[in-house]
């Protein structure tokens, strides 16, 4: 796991805590964003189609998701953390979630959906986590 230190998060003191927000990367099974969102519509899943993600490269994406305040969820396990850990020696993300590319749809949903209910979103700033949990 690759951490810095966390900014912190928007409003300061006394704010309320950052909801979770997540950016499918292009590789992403995307029954997983379907999943999630039938279960729980109110999380903020963005799409690598809603992104516009289609031919960038993991350092676009990587900054894309970063100015959006999203973590990104992928399945690219060779290319991507290694961008990552470049990404966060210049910069802050919001942090990566490295899902394999055969991992129960189902179980990975329900971790989506309990990262999003029970943490918040600084918990993950400039972190590589894999899934399942």
């Amino acid at each position: 796991m690759v951490r810095k230190a966390r900014p912190r998060p928007e409003g300061g003191a006394g704010s309320p805590p950052l909801k979770v927000r997540y950016q499918a990367d292009a590789d992403l099974n995307e029954d997983i964003v379907t999943g999630v969102l039938r279960r729980a519509p109110e999380i903020d899943f963005q799409t690598a189609h809603e992104a516009g993600l289609a031919g960038m490269g993991d350092a676009e994406v990587l900054a894309l998701a970063a100015r959006e305040g999203r973590i990104l969820v992928t399945h690219d396990r060779r290319t991507l953390p290694l961008h990552f850990g470049k990404f966060i020696e210049a910069q802050s993300s919001p942090g990566l979630l490295v899902i394999p590319q055969h991992a129960e749809v189902s179980r990975i949903i329900e971790d989506l959906i309990l990262i999003w209910s029970a943490s918040e979103a600084d918990e993950y700033v400039n972190s590589v986590r894999p899934l399942p949990l």
